[in-house]
């Protein structure tokens, strides 16, 4: 969904449920720069499964992340995901201009769950099969209570959200700029965030479908100040393997394994369904993102369960930057919690 005109990149804001990151980048020769970068870390009742619950505490650290990173920053793109969006690939006959745009949102009237009246959607073509003369279109619908308290806030803010993404588009995006596409394998892009893990499945080197999956670190938090009897700065630093030695290995182990168990069953479903759907055997590969690729023995968990080599996704691999500008936010440690920012931020307005 994009609301501006001018052809130019705008900074990637990145609201959720633990944390507030900024990402600008700036489009060189060959290749992309970071320019600004920054997080604050909110606290966890602030957000809830989506639903901003505390508007003055998100507006408060946008403000201060803004302040940090560039004073004179206006524009931003921003994403949002799931409950409030749902996503639909349909092929249609090939067509073009304003005539394709009429069938797909003829289209995306029929499939939508929710009221016409009460959702914007947007599409995007993904490719056209110039032998069968067919095309593979996207269709994204979001509530428009829902997105608009996004937007309502960022503008409360100071800021202009030029661009509204969603969650797993942010991700693709940022994995296009880091890596290369295989057409030959399939792959899915996991980013398990505090509340929601988005799934992006690659089939043919082409986006095929996601799924947003209602839980994520919240659950593995929660489970871990409860059997260590922590406090919530302590189980912040555990999920994010800041304890070391200094809490029982074993222990936390069998407690991230054991509140990590919706998760799995969510990811297998999705697993399982994509196989189906998409008619593939396996799937070749998947690239970890978000605060959940942090977490001490997740990762190897998902990978032992789903059977799939797992890959700690880095959203700043091909991105040009100065350890030494940078060394306070320290990128490289923080960078897989940057995915969506950085895909924001790769947007252009046009």
């Amino acid at each position: 969904m994009v609301l501006g005109r001018k052809a130019r990149t705008v900074a990637g804001l990145d609201i959720g449920a633990s944390s507030i990151k900024l990402v600008k980048l700036e489009e060189r020769s060959g290749g992309w720069a970071l320019t600004a970068l920054g997080m604050r870390e909110i606290p966890l009742e602030t957000l809830v499964d989506e639903e901003i619950r505390d508007r003055d505490t998100v507006i408060f650290n946008v403000q201060s992340l803004i302040d940090q990173c560039d004073p004179n920053l206006k524009e931003v793109a921003i994403s949002i995901s799931g409950h409030g969006v749902i996503t639909d690939k349909i092929t249609i006959d090939q067509k073009s201009g304003a005539e394709a745009e009429q069938a797909i949102l003829f289209e995306a009237e029929q499939r939508s769950p929710f009221d016409v009246e009460d959702v914007t959607m947007d599409y995007h073509i993904i490719q056209v099969n110039q032998e069968t003369r067919k095309m593979d279109v996207l269709l994204v619908a979001a509530r428009n209570e829902f997105l608009n308290s996004y937007i309502d806030l960022v503008a409360d803010a100071g800021l202009r959200p030029v661009i509204v993404d969603t969650d797993a588009f942010a991700i693709l995006n940022a994995y296009q700029l880091n890596y290369e596409i295989d057409p030959n394998k399939v792959t899915a892009l996991i980013d398990v965030g505090f509340d929601t893990t988005s799934i992006t499945f690659l089939k043919d080197g082409l986006y095929h479908s996601n799924r947003d999956l209602g839980s994520g670190g919240r659950l593995i938090y929660n489970a871990i100040m409860k059997e260590f009897r922590i406090n919530q700065e302590l189980a912040s630093k555990t999920i994010k393997g800041e304890m070391g030695t200094s809490i029982d290995q074993d222990m936390l182990k069998a407690t991230v394994v054991t509140a990590s168990e919706e998760l799995i069953s969510g990811l297998e479903v999705a697993f399982s369904y994509f196989k189906s759907t998409a008619k593939v055997p396996k799937v070749d590969w998947i690239v970890l993102t978000g605060g959940g690729a942090l977490i001490p023995f997740l990762p190897e968990f998902i990978q032992a369960k789903l059977n799939v080599p797992i890959e700690i996704g880095n959203p700043l691999r091909n991105i040009e930057y100065d350890p030494d500008i940078f060394k306070d936010a320290q990128p490289d440690k923080i960078a897989p919690l940057l995915a969506v920012a950085v895909g924001l931020a790769s947007r252009k307005v046009k």
